[in-house]
């Protein structure tokens, strides 16, 4: 179990009683950064990618691990920044993604489009898109996005965002990590299929992590709108 303290927000004087989050790392352990006790949180008033992530060393093992900061949502609004020991931040550009698999034919025939008029086309587009690279037997993957869908095939998670709204930094985040979290003896990759486009923030986020970003329209053919994405699409060539 991991121990909880107390954290007293700055902003407001109120006090959690907080536990930080745990990962699994490679070798199956559970991770989970060792929050000070004496150490006064930060409110986050801007994100840097030097400030959002840390390693971590296994316990188990000794692999150090890059995990997501720990931060605490107060109910006065402040989001806190929890101060840990053991751990170092992660350098600019790191970590580097996973290495895709050369996984499809080649040559490779001319990807079919399919006119997407509602979500459960997008799903489909994304999922015969997926296919066309080499990640044969798609299917729904079994833990559901706060938003979209979700396809799983071996060694890829692949998100669809048919939403109305561009998406933002946390969606890629999330993505990232449930990839990491379900990564086992096979490296799992992931990609973002999005109908309305990315905001600034997860295009920046995306390319530090190797999330392949693909946009989709009503024409029903993907295009990639990074470098992690033409890679992917030239790897599965």
């Amino acid at each position: 179990m991991v121990p909880t303290v107390p954290i007293r927000c700055p902003t407001c004087g109120r006090e959690h009683v907080y536990a930080p989050p745990s990962y699994p790392c490679a070798c199956g352990a559970p991770v989970a950064p060792a929050v000070c006790r004496d150490a006064t949180p930060e409110p986050v008033t801007d994100r840097t990618w030097a400030e959002a992530w840390i390693t971590a060393r296994c316990a188990a093992c000794g692999h150090e691990g890059h995990w997501p900061q720990p931060e605490l949502d107060c109910s006065c609004g402040a989001v806190l920044r929890v101060p840990v020991a053991g751990t170092t931040r992660v350098p600019p550009g790191h970590p580097s993604h996973i290495p895709l698999p050369r996984t499809a034919p080649r040559p490779r025939p001319a990807f079919h489009p399919v006119t997407i008029r509602d979500a459960r086309d997008a799903v489909t587009v994304a999922a015969l898109y997926l296919r066309w690279l080499g990640y044969l037997n798609t299917r729904s993957a079994t833990r559901r996005p706060p938003s979209g869908s979700r396809i799983a095939a071996r060694g890829m998670l692949a998100q669809v965002d048919p939403a109305p709204r561009r998406t933002v930094l946390r969606d890629i985040e999330c993505l990232w990590l449930t990839a990491l979290t379900e990564a086992g003896d096979t490296p799992v990759a992931c990609a973002f299929f999005s109908l309305a486009g990315y905001t600034s923030e997860a295009r920046t986020r995306a390319d530090s992590l190797g999330v392949p970003l693909f946009t989709m329209d009503t024409t029903g053919t993907p295009q990639p709108v990074n470098g992690a994405a033409y890679e992917l699409v030239a790897t599965g060539a």
